[in-house]
Order: C-alpha cells, then sequence, then structure tokens
C-alpha cells in the first residue's frame, strides 16, 4: 500500500489571491495597523468592570499583596475556582508596569497579549491549513465577529482558553508538515487551556486528536502517533505542575480544586434539569455572526464536492474541534455566553475557506449593510457626544441609556478625541467607492466593528465608566463602615468583594460561611428594588447606594442594635 503523499497548503497555482504588487507591504501594513487597534483600545482608562475583569484584578492585587503564585486569594479567602495562570501573569504585569499604569490597566495589558496571540496563532493555523492567501481572514472574521466585542477585552478564563485552543490548532495544522513541532505546540495549548480553566479545554483538544484519524488516511499515520505522543507528554507535564504544588502546600486544597471539577461540574447529564441544549445553537446566530453564515456557505458548497470537499484538513481540523466544544457545551450544566468564546476561533478558520466563491450578490448586500450600519452608528455616537459636551445629556437619551443623570457633560480629553477623529477618518476613507470583492466586504466588516468600539472606548469611556464602575459607590460607603470590629457581607457577589477590598482594603466576613459571625455591621447586596430599604430584625439601616444608571444592584450597609 501506498504511503500517504505528504500534506502541503501551497496550491499548484503560484498565482496568490491576496494582494501582491508593490502595495502589498503598505496592505499588510493597514491589516496590521487595523488589528493593533482593536486589540490596544479600550485597555486602559477605566476601573475594573463587573464580572470577569473586576474578579481577575481582584485575584491578580491579592498576589501582589501576599507574593502567593500558587494560591490566589479573592478578598481575603483561598480562590481554587480556576487555575491560577492569569491571575498570576496580572500580577506580573503589575510589578513590570505599575510605574506607568494604574494596577488595573497594567493587568489588562495580559489581556493584550492573548488577544494578539489569538488574532497571530489564528493566522499561522490559516495559513498551514489553506495556503498563504488564506491567513488573514481569520483574523478578520474574529475582530468583526460579535461575540468577541466587549468580552474579547476583559481578563476572563475563557480568554485564556481561548488562547490555549487556538495554539493547539495551530499546532494540529503545523503537525501536517512538522509533527515534532506541531506536537510542542499543541502540548503547549493543553497547558495554557489547563491553567486558565482547567480539564475543560485539554479535554477538548485530547478527544480531537484522537478523533482526527477517523477523518481519513491522512491522519492515520505515525507521524500523527508522534503528534500526539508530544503533545500529550508535554500537555501532562506542563500541567502537574500547579497540582502538585497544591498538594504540598496543603492535600485538603488539592481535593477541594478537584471537587470543582468533577464531571458534573461540566456535563448535566440528560435527565438532569440544568441541561439546556439548545442554548449555545441559538445564541451562536448572533454571538458567531459573521463568521457563522460563512460557515453555512462553506459547508453547502464543499458539501457537493467543490474545491476538494469535506475531506480537506483545513474542513476537518477546526471542524472537528467545533464539533467537539460544541457537543460539550450543550451538556453544559449552568450555561453561559461566554463559555462559547473558544468556538470562535475554529469558526473563524472554517468561515474564511470559501468567501471567494460566495455569490457575489450575497457579499454586496453584506458590505452595504455594514457600511450603513456602522456609518449610521458612527454619526449618531458622535452625535449624541457632541449635543452632550455642548449642552448636557438630554432626558430623551438618558431615559433611552435608563441613566438618572439628566444634564451629564462628558469630559473632553483631547488624546481620546483625535483617536477617535482618526479612526473615523480612516474608515471614511477605507469604505470609499473602491473595486468591490468578497475579501474587501470582509474588510469593511472589521473596519466598522472596530471604528464602534473605538469611539466606545475613547470619547464614551468616561460616561461608561461612571456607569460600570465600582469605585463611587464603594467609597461613598466607606465613610460609614465602622472604625474597629469586622464586617459582615450577605449575598456580596466575588466582583464586588474583590472592589470593596481594592478601594477600601475591607475583608467582609461572609455569611454564607460564617452564619454565626458577630459583626457589628453587615453589608448586603439587593437585586432589582426600589423603596425603603429591607428591614432586618436586629439591625438598622446607615447606608444605601447602587452604582448610577443600574437598577439591577442595590447595597445596604447595617449596624447590629446593640
Amino acid at each position: 500500500m501506498r504511503a500517504p503523499r505528504p500534506y502541503t497548503s501551497e496550491p499548484a497555482d503560484p498565482t496568490e489571491l491576496s494582494p501582491s504588487g508593490r502595495w502589498r507591504a503598505v496592505k499588510q501594513a493597514g491589516l496590521v495597523l487595523l488589528a493593533a487597534a482593536w486589540v490596544v483600545l479600550g485597555l486602559v482608562g477605566h476601573d475594573p468592570w463587573k464580572v470577569e475583569d473586576a474578579r481577575t484584578f481582584g485575584l491578580a492585587w491579592d498576589v501582589v499583596q501576599h507574593g502567593d503564585f500558587i494560591v490566589p486569594r479573592l478578598a481575603g479567602e483561598d480562590y481554587l475556582a480556576q487555575p491560577p495562570l492569569l491571575p498570576d501573569l496580572g500580577a506580573l504585569a503589575i510589578r513590570a508596569f505599575g510605574n506607568l499604569l494604574e494596577p488595573f490597566d497594567a493587568v489588562r495589558v495580559v489581556c493584550g497579549v492573548l488577544l494578539a496571540g489569538i488574532l497571530l496563532f489564528s493566522a499561522l493555523a490559516s495559513r498551514e491549513l489553506n495556503g498563504r492567501a488564506y491567513r488573514w481572514l481569520p483574523v478578520l472574521l474574529l475582530i468583526g465577529s460579535v461575540g468577541l466585542w466587549d468580552r474579547a477585552h476583559a481578563l476572563s478564563p475563557e480568554l485564556g482558553l481561548t488562547a490555549g485552543i487556538t495554539l493547539a490548532l495551530y499546532g494540529l495544522a503545523l503537525a501536517l508538515r512538522r509533527p515534532i513541532a506541531g506536537g510542542v505546540a499543541i502540548g503547549s495549548g493543553i497547558a495554557v487551556a489547563f491553567a486558565s480553566r482547567g480539564f475543560l479545554g485539554p479535554a477538548w483538544v485530547l478527544l480531537t486528536l484522537a478523533l482526527l484519524p477517523a477523518m481519513g488516511p491522512l491522519w492515520r499515520t505515525r507521524a500523527h502517533a508522534v503528534t500526539a505522543g508530544v503533545a500529550v507528554a508535554i500537555g501532562l507535564v506542563a500541567c502537574a505542575w500547579w497540582p502538585y504544588l497544591l498538594h504540598a502546600r496543603d492535600p485538603a486544597l488539592l481535593d477541594g480544586w478537584l471537587d470543582g471539577e468533577s464531571i458534573g461540574h461540566y456535563i448535566a447529564w440528560p435527565w438532569a434539569d440544568a441541561a439546556a441544549p439548545t442554548y449555545f445553537p441559538r445564541n451562536l446566530l448572533w454571538f458567531a455572526w459573521p463568521a457563522l453564515p460563512l460557515v453555512a456557505w462553506m459547508l453547502w458548497t464543499r458539501g457537493r464536492g467543490f474545491n476538494g470537499g469535506l475531506r480537506q484538513p483545513g474542513v476537518q481540523v477546526p471542524g472537528l474541534m467545533a464539533l467537539v466544544m460544541l457537543a460539550s457545551l450543550a451538556l453544559y450544566p449552568d450555561p453561559r455566553v461566554v463559555y462559547a468564546l473558544p468556538l470562535l476561533p475554529p469558526l473563524a478558520l472554517l468561515g474564511a475557506l470559501e468567501v471567494d466563491s460566495l455569490a457575489r450578490g450575497f457579499s454586496a448586500a453584506l458590505d452595504w449593510f455594514g457600511i450603513l450600519t456602522f456609518g449610521l452608528l458612527a454619526i449618531v455616537v458622535w452625535g449624541i457626544w457632541i449635543d452632550a459636551r455642548l449642552y448636557g445629556m438630554s432626558p430623551l437619551v438618558a431615559g433611552l441609556f435608563r441613566d438618572t443623570e439628566i444634564g451629564y457633560q462628558p469630559s473632553f480629553h483631547l488624546g481620546a478625541v483625535l483617536a477617535a477623529v482618526f479612526l473615523t477618518v480612516l474608515w471614511v476613507m477605507l469604505v470609499r467607492p473602491a473595486r468591490r470583492s468578497n475579501r474587501r466586504t470582509l474588510l469593511n466588516w472589521a473596519a466598522g466593528v472596530t471604528l464602534v468600539w473605538c469611539l466606545y472606548s475613547t470619547i464614551w469611556l468616561p460616561y461608561l465608566d461612571s456607569r460600570r464602575s465600582y469605585r463611587h459607590v464603594v467609597e461613598s460607603s466607606a465613610v460609614h463602615l465602622p472604625e474597629r470590629g469586622c464586617v459582615a457581607s450577605r449575598n456580596l457577589g466575588e466582583s464586588q468583594r474583590a472592589l470593596w477590598f481594592y478601594f477600601t482594603g475591607l475583608v467582609t466576613v461572609r455569611e454564607e460561611t460564617h452564619p454565626q459571625q458577630d459583626c457589628l455591621a453587615m453589608l448586603v447586596q439587593y437585586g432589582r428594588q426600589e423603596g425603603v430599604p429591607p428591614e432586618i430584625p436586629g439591625w438598622f439601616v446607615t447606608w444605601d447606594g447602587r452604582r448610577r444608571g443600574d437598577d439591577t444592584e442595590r447595597y445596604v450597609l447595617y449596624r447590629r442594635a446593640r
């Protein structure tokens, strides 16, 4: 039997589909600038926001305060919900950039590094699987993804998991040409995924590795076995260090973490009421836009045998990974849309395959839809900002934003305004009438998303921070805290506990873990409610407050009646 021919992703025709000639360097620089603007904007200049941003910052801040990189703590309590890679990296970033940036801004530098890595390894994986002409298409799809809008700029465990999955995808693609190097990349991706989120990411990667030989003879080779062996060996070694150190510190700590990593934590069996098999398929319709309709077009085109059909590695590798993840998420006991973040890179790789064969009518419709949508959004955002700056926020706009502060005037920062004006002009120049193509449609869409994100994170950032930051409400409560004795808390969320600790140094005694507490004061978090704060027998109210424009949370400080 003849051995399978070594795989190569380069097309037989040397004529590439990507831009060529003397303008190639300029176009490449423009794409890099677009990606850099999307990554960098929004990382600095605002307080920690709930949930993931504040929680990860709180953990990193505790690592800086106590120097414990093995067992991070959240507001004085051990936190073992996930391994500590992101808090540890955040602590290192605070130490490295603490003289230049606020601590919470320094932590988000790690977020920018992870985002850049996701874009880079997606491009490299696409080049390995589909050729040089396709390396930028998944990057544009990721930048334009609705699901990555603001979730990508919060340092969450899911972002670290996404970075690990993307690195593993690149390793799977590279293994077709360099089995050992591919195994090293896959094992490194397993390590990053584990150290960010636990066993879920490594399970996805290992299951994909195990199922690939069923996809065809290309994967039933000694080279694939070598790749899998190298990946498993590196992954085991890289993942074992933290559990080992945790056990060395205290076996109870390891047992506590393993309890949270049980199979019931990730899978709700079919007879469990918590399972929601349709949750992620329904939400992917908007979360994975615009990649998902392009994936559907690719399946329709390749399913009929065009362009090599579905047996190409460019389809099999990201397709199998996406199916494994989607099947796992469909059984998740407590689904949240942010858990689908790692699905976006494989979907972007799949969606990039048949962009060039998309019917010109559909491509033109998407192009004009994006230009009109983002153009109108930019006009509205600029208009409201200028009007609020000159005359204060009108009652109509305040009501639209559900804001109680009528007459709010946004602050003026020259650098932010110049950045917003520059990217607005750049977008207008980019989408001006020019030679239309399917790839140009993706570029225009990604540029439109970047424009709106730029306006969101520059001229409107002070206003958004004033609504989403906890600084004012925390500092308002601080003058009412007792000078001596402990302060209990009831129903206080993790991000809120972290921010009360950062802004005031308050470590509450949680009633959930210490029901017999005997503190003089108690801080209670309520949901949506109006009117007089609820009465608690034996306590009286000394303060209550909430974030401006947020009626979903209310905080009440009680003093014990003695």
